[in-house]
């Protein structure tokens, strides 16, 4: 592992404060780094930065597109500056809390008016530079075209269009290119603002000494504009819908409980056959977007658990391989070091064979301080085990907040708890026990939840597996982003050496 020692927080965009109801790129992104530099942190984390959608709870992780950015990102007030809004509508909006429908009606409209204004008074510079980015970004003409057709049909799901449209018949698609062409112009415009206004935090950040952790995802959602256009590389029927799909069996280590999520897999035989190009490109745009990214579900890429399509419960299915060793040869050739580069989520499932593969290609392990069975003297996740190789959590999105998880713990756990930290531990402060812990590991790089940093409890978690209701909304507020907390982190990070 080429990764240095540092620290970070892991914040979602969409939890970032400001007017929007929703975290945006603009002035509300560039607060959140200075406060990371006040903080002395050189690393942001979020989640995956794809365009999701009120239909599937708003995930992240069931994002329209694995390579298109989320318009709901997108800064208003920036387009204003521009001229291509002439004013921007204010509404109260929760600061707590993404009220997603709300947002979405909120951005689009506004999105619509600029993309109008756009079209009225963008200079010739930006139109150059708009044409220059639908030419330089081949996975647009489909995302755009995905995105009016779900639109024209209601937000239907691809496979339940007609069959012209559905099957990408050659003169379907030709008839809606021509039929819906103003909302595919538009689609097109949301991801030009996206990447623009992305390319703006990237260089603020990095002037700032802050490096962008990204998220990959190994699945995609089945309804989305990657697998629509690109069937051949998915275990599908003739009629788009999965044969087989993701999910994971319940954990030896009790990790995790079985899960089944839904999404198609990979044909990984097919994959293979084209150098794993799907897999390149989609890479390659999150390269460009950050410096180090995380594989989500790592295991599943040493073998996947593949869950019968017509089966509902996640324990049926059977354990199947995948060609991982050309894979990754591919990625590095591809890519060069990855170890520099990625890191590997490899929680759940553990195995000689995937920790042989990790180690092989110079990938980090993940480690997770809600995971530790404090009455196990050597229990992997506590942090005295923690490797140099390691990437290591006071939290993370999927988990209960630092001190959600104290405040969970049963009277023998806790009196674990404490005995493992010299002492008793008060509710108010156990996220400083804790970041002060991750923080003075070996683990190379440290992260902390922004709730984790305010010493928030599962009040303010952001994501509960298996469930859909109230996730992914949390937000904080500006005024929680306080000198005090940053300096405090500051000093946590001195005395550990990051």
């Amino acid at each position: 592992m080429t990764l240095d020692r540092q620290s970070g927080v892991f914040c979602h965009v969409a939890s970032l404060p400001g007017p929007q109801g929703i975290g945006s790129l603009g002035a509300p992104a560039r607060r959140f780094v200075d406060f990371l530099a006040r903080a002395d942190q050189s690393l942001w984390q979020f989640c995956p930065i794809g365009p999701t959608t009120v239909d599937y709870g708003n995930s992240p992780y069931s994002a329209l597109s694995a390579v298109a950015g989320n318009p709901l990102f997108v800064d208003l007030a920036d387009l204003r500056e521009r001229g291509w809004l002439e004013r921007v509508e204010g509404e109260p909006f929760d600061d707590e809390c993404v009220e997603y429908e709300r947002v979405t009606d909120h951005v689009e409209t506004h999105l619509r008016r600029a993309h109008d204004g756009f079209e009225e008074r963008a200079t010739a510079v930006e139109r150059k530079a708009f044409t220059t980015f639908r030419e330089s970004n081949d996975w647009l003409d489909d995302y755009a075209l995905f995105r009016a057709l779900k639109r024209d049909h209601d937000s239907a799901a691809w496979t339940e269009w007609p069959r012209g449209e559905r099957d990408r018949d050659p003169d379907a698609l030709g008839a809606a290119r021509g039929r819906l062409s103003g909302e595919i112009a538009f689609r097109e415009f949301c991801q030009f603002c996206f990447d623009q206004q992305w390319s703006a935090l990237r260089s603020y950040a990095t002037q700032h000494d802050v490096s962008l952790v990204g998220d990959v995802p190994i699945y995609v959602a089945g309804d989305s504009a990657d697998v629509w256009a690109n069937r051949d590389v998915f275990q599908l029927d003739e009629e788009g819908q999965p044969t087989a799909v993701a999910g994971v069996p319940d954990a030896p280590d009790e990790v995790f409980s079985a899960q089944r999520w839904g999404m198609p897999l990979f044909d990984w035989e097919a994959l293979e056959r084209t150098g794993f190009a799907w897999w390149r490109s989609r890479l390659e745009r999150l390269f460009a977007q950050c410096d180090i990214v995380r594989i989500d579900h790592f295991r599943g890429l040493e073998r996947y658990w593949a869950i019968p399509a017509d089966e509902s419960d996640p324990n049926v299915g059977e354990w199947r391989d995948v060609p991982s060793e050309a894979f990754f040869d591919a990625l590095s050739r591809e890519f060069g070091d990855l170890s520099a580069r990625a890191f590997a989520e490899d929680i759940g499932h553990p195995t000689d064979a995937v920790d042989d593969l990790r180690t092989r290609y110079g990938l980090a392990s993940l480690k997770l301080l809600p995971f530790v069975d404090w009455c196990e003297e050597d229990h992997p996740h506590k942090p005295h085990r923690y490797t140099a190789d390691t990437v290591a959590y006071t939290s993370t999105h999927d988990s209960e907040t630092a001190r959600g998880a104290y405040e969970s713990l049963s009277d023998e756990q806790r009196a674990c708890f404490e005995a493992y930290f010299d002492g008793p531990v008060a509710a108010e402060t156990v996220h400083e026990t804790c970041i002060e812990a991750v923080w003075g590991s070996e683990a190379n790089l440290a992260l902390a939840q922004i709730q984790d940093v305010l010493g928030r409890g599962n009040e303010a978690r952001f994501n509960v597996p298996g469930t859909t209701a109230g996730n992914w909304a949390w937000r904080v507020r500006e005024e929680q982003l306080t000198d005090a907390a940053a300096g405090w982190l500051a000093e946590a990070t001195r005395d550990a050496n990051r």
